[in-house]
This record gives structure tokens, sequence and C-alpha cells, in this order.
């Protein structure tokens, strides 16, 4: 997320109630059911506003029903960005909210009042957040539907490309697409009248990506939109083969590549001219309560945008001596920033020739841990799991990420890995801990378990929150030596690289949004506390200024995580289990913070 890509930065996601089904043409759920199986009343209605919430949910959003392999609704792609759209939304939220409190939770099962809980939770997030009226920013050059769809466009994506109705799916899109590029024009102008604005500099790395020479291409053949023209299945018919190339070449033509030229000139001429030049959200109107809403959507805590940057620099000093331990123990001489430059630039860590070689070395890490994981875990993903190389369209620009699979088999979990430059693939770039983080058990577990689990409601096996998730595959880096890794001080520094990137970002996003930093102060506190160059700091920097908080989940979570686990290390002694810990942990799916904590020291209590 992050490399994880299954869900939006931005809250507009969860979505259900009673209201849809007038919308919709659906009859609503009645509120007393009796079950033949003996469940009772108030059951048998949670589980019926539970369904009916996962399903309207489909049909609201359904990019994220083609992303778990649900492909009912694979033709439709509504702009969720719209005033329509959004009131709809609301409407829906608000709805939900009045349908579960119907349900007597004291009549439920623990689970079910679970359930009910995080659903509050959820909804009630997502309506405050639609308060900040965000969708007059609809994109960044970080974030956003202009750079997830040529991704699903290029047929190595979540959209597939298997039948001739998934090719005539995506015509669809493509057309909506369009609709959706002028619907963004317009919430721009409106955030532009209210001086809710992108920092200027980011949309200047915006309009290269709509240009030309950016996503879409100048040659219609080598277009990322063709690809699945070039790689149609040879099971197609002739006659299918010519109708469905002359429908692509004809809606490349005339609604994506229009669309892009589009955003990007109103960009560069209309909008560009109104962007402001200062750093943090802050500056925005109602720019301070609107970063306080967004920490506490990420972190799922009431943590204070200044305590969470002390607790960055606490974090920061304590990894920098740990930095300064393993410099003494490879014999380098020098200060830190000079150890920095000597492990990015050094020859004797360039040790790759090909890309095979690159992606053979995370199987071997894979193969080294995996003997060792059954005595940590209870539980195992059934969901396939691949190591692939990031698609060439993207790779000069991407991150390495995970592409979560679907709990049906249909598409395996994947491990992206970047390699536009096998020669200049840094050993030192922290591999062991990458892994630990995207893959195996990290993002790979964590939501193939979540997704595999029917005794989940539906709803809640796809939630994501951004502290249990990302902070759960922090927390994973830091088993590395417990799973046989590290022992090489190559990929400990590298490690430890970017445990400090994480620590880094709890003084930098609140620096930036809270107290007034420029983009340039971020930059150099980057540099000065981690091996990364001015050009991959300015990226990381500038995707913070984008997406503001998002990055304070990463650390807060696996702090978290950490913390519990050695609390009840402390308190249960020989009753504590690795592996039992970690399963309560991942059992119940994403939840926030708060109720993890709340969960896990009622199963201490249990243990004692």
């Amino acid at each position: 997320m992050t490399r994880t890509s299954l869900f939006c930065f931005r809250p507009f996601l969860a979505f259900s109630g009673v209201l849809v089904f007038v919308t919709l043409g659906m009859a609503p759920p009645p509120l007393v059911a009796q079950d033949p199986v003996g469940k009772n009343s108030q059951t048998v209605l949670a589980e019926k506003f539970f369904d009916d919430y996962y399903q309207q949910y489909l049909i609201l959003f359904p990019l994220e029903a083609t992303a778990i392999g649900d492909n009912r609704y694979n033709n439709l792609m509504p702009p969720r960005i719209s005033p329509d759209f959004i009131a709809r939304e609301k409407a829906l939220y608000q709805s939900t909210l009045k349908n579960i409190a119907l349900v007597d939770a004291t009549q439920l099962e623990a689970s079910d009042q679970l359930s009910i809980e995080i659903l509050k939770y959820e909804l009630q997030m997502r309506l405050d957040g639609l308060k900040l009226r965000a969708e007059r920013i609809p994109a960044s050059q970080f974030d956003g539907l202009h750079l997830s769809f040529a991704q699903m466009g290029s047929g190595t994506g979540s959209h597939p490309f298997k039948s001739v109705k998934d090719y005539d799916d995506w015509l669809q899109r493509m057309e909506a697409f369009a609709l959706w590029s002028r619907v963004a024009q317009e919430q721009f102008k409106r955030g532009a009248a209210d001086g809710y604005v992108l920092p200027k500099l980011l949309v200047e790395k915006m309009i290269p990506q709509l240009s030309d020479d950016g996503i879409v291409g100048s040659n219609l053949d080598k277009s990322i939109f063709y690809q699945p023209i070039l790689n149609m299945p040879k099971s197609f018919s002739d006659a299918d083969r010519l109708r469905l190339t002359d429908a692509f070449r004809s809606a490349i033509n005339q609604s994506v590549i229009p669309a892009y030229r589009s955003f990007g000139t109103f960009l560069r001429d209309e909008y560009l001219p109104k962007c402001r030049d200062t750093t943090g959200i802050s500056e925005l109107p109602d720019g301070r309560q609107e970063y306080l809403y967004w920490t506490r959507y990420w972190t799922t805590t009431s943590l204070q945008p200044d305590e969470i940057f002390e607790i960055g620099e606490k974090e920061v000093a304590r990894i920098r001596a740990e930095m300064e331990r393993v410099k003494q123990q490879m014999g380098f001489q020098g200060d830190l920033a000079s150890f920095f430059a000597f492990l990015r630039d050094d020859p004797q860590f360039l040790i790759f020739k090909t890309p095979n070689e690159v992606i053979d070395a995370f199987a071997s890490i894979r193969s080294k841990i995996e003997p060792k994981l059954g005595s940590m875990f209870k539980n195992r993903p059934k969901t396939a799991f691949e190591i692939r190389r990031t698609e060439s369209f993207r790779e000069n620009t991407a991150s390495a990420e995970y592409m979560p699979g679907t709990a049906d088999g249909s598409r395996a979990g994947i491990f992206y890995t970047p390699i536009p430059d096998a020669a200049k693939f840094n050993v030192t770039s922290g591999m062991e801990s990458l892994f630990l983080h995207e893959a195996i058990p990290g993002h790979h577990y964590q939501i193939s378990l979540q997704q595999e689990n029917e005794k989940l409601p539906k709803f809640a096996r796809i939630l994501w929150y951004g502290a249990y998730g990302e902070g759960w595959a922090l927390y994973c880096e830091s088993l590395g030596k417990e799973l046989g890794l590290y022992t090489d001080p190559r990929q400990y520094i590298g490690a430890l690289n970017d445990e400090m990137h994480r620590a880094i970002r709890l003084v930098v996003d609140p620096g930036m949004h809270w107290r007034g930093w420029t983009r340039e102060r971020a930059i150099k506190y980057m540099m000065d506390n981690e091996s990364m160059t001015e050009g991959a700091a300015t990226a990381e920097i500038e995707r913070y200024m984008a997406v503001p908080a998002q990055a304070l989940s990463y650390k807060i979570g696996s702090l978290k995580i950490r913390e519990l686990r050695t609390r009840f290390e402390q308190q249960l002694g020989e009753r504590f289990s690795l592996a039992e810990f970690h399963d309560e942990i991942l059992k119940q799916g994403g939840m926030p913070l708060s109720i993890l904590e709340r969960r896990l020291n009622a199963w201490a209590a249990s243990v004692r």
C-alpha cells in the first residue's frame, strides 16, 4: 500500500443503508427476521444489514469490487468525486448508521458485536471526512484515477482481460474516464474559487503525467491502453478480434487521449496560476482542523500532531544510535552522512547484473524464512503469491508494492519490485526488510487472511485501516532476526534505514502540515538522517505534501503492535505464545488501533 493499492487514500469508500434500495430499485431489508437454524432475530437482522451494506458498497464502488475479484460491475466506473455521488454517499452513510442502531447488540455474539462497533466507527469517520469537501482536490501527482486507471488499462492490473466481456466492460470504463476527467476539472475549479488548492510544485509534477509524452503516449500502438489488444487471448474469434481492435482504437483516440490532454491543459493553463507556493495543509482555509482529521483518520488514535512529532524525534535518535553501531561493525571511519554516501555509491554494493538476479534474490529471502514461519503463525494464507518485476511503463517512477490477490484464487497476491537498471540495484537498499513488509509475512499474510476469513462479514473482509495494515507490515520488518535474516550487516543497515524512513515521517509530516516547515527543510531533515538521494527524498516529501498524515500510519501502527507484544510477553511469561499473539491480531481483520488494543487486552486476560 505503500505500497498497497487496493484502496484509495482519501476516505470515499464505505457505503450502505436502506436509502440506496430506493435509488437502485431494490427492496429494503425487513426489520424483523427469523432464521430456520435457530439464530435469534437480532443476529439475523445484523447479518442482513452487514450483507446489504457489502452488496450496495460494491454497486456504488465497482472498482473496489473488481479489485477483490467480483466482476459483476466491471463495466461501471461512476465519478465518485461528483457532487451528486457524494450527496448519495452521505445519505447512505447516515441511513446505515440508523439501520444498525436498530440492532440490540447485547443479543449478539462477541464477533458480531465487534463488527457492529467497527462499522459504526467506519461510517462516522467517513461522514466526518465528507465535511472537509476534500473532493475539491480530486487528484495529485501521487494519487488519483488518472494514475490507477492506466495500470488497470494496461492489462496487468485488477481489471481482467480474459474474455470478450472483459474487453467490452473496459470499453465502457474508457468512456467513463472521460467523464471523470471533466468532473475532476470542475472540482479543481471549485477548490480554486475557495482558495483550496494544491501546492504549485505538485501540479507541475502532474502536468507531464497527462501529456502525450506521459501516461498515454503519442503512439497509439505503443499506448498503455492498447496493450490488451496486443495481448488478446488466442481463443477469441476473428470477428471479435477485429471488432474489439477497432473499438479500442476508437475509444483511445476519441475518449482517453482527449481526456488526458484536456486535463493536462486545464492544469497548466487555468489551475496552476491559482495554486499556492506554501507547503503544508495548514495554509489552506480551515487547514489545521483538516490535518487533525487526517491524523485521526490515518492513525486511528487520538494522538495530537505535536505528540506524534515528539515520538518521531525520539525514534530517530534511537535508530541513529543503532546505525552508528552498525557503521562501526562495518569498519567505516567517518560520520553518518559520509556513511550514507558510502552505502549509496560504493561499487561493492552493486552486485546484480540482470533483473532476474534481483528477482532470484528476493525468492531466496522467501526460501530462507519459510521454515521458520510455522512457529510464528497458526494460519497461513491459501492465496497464491508471486514475485514480479514492475511493468516497464511505470518502472522508472514506481516504488516496490504489493497487489492483493483474490480470495477465490483467480489472482495471486503479487509483490512488484521496479528494476529499471539492475546494475544500480543496491544490496543495502533493505531487500530483506522490504520483502518482510510488502510480501511475506507482511501485506500478503494480513490482507489474504482477512479476505479468506469466511467467519467475517463480507464487508469486514475488505476493510483497510492504514495504522493496522501498514503498522502490521512495518512490525513484520522487526521480525527479521527471528526469521534468520539481518545476519549480513549490509542487509541490517538497509532494514535500519527503512525503519528510520518511517520514523522520519513522524517528524516531517506534522513538521510541514502543523508546524510550518518548508518542503526544503523537510527534505534536508530526511537526507540528514537516512541514506537517500536528493531526488528520492524530494519525491517522498512531495508525496506527504499531497496526502497529509497518511505516512504517519506505518510507524504509529507498528509501535502499538510492538508495545502490545512487549506488554504481554512480560505479563504472561511462559504462557505467551507468539503464534497466538499474531493470530489474535490477524483473525478479525482490519480495525482501528483503539479497538485492537482492547481486544488484545481481553485475550491476554483470558490467557492469564
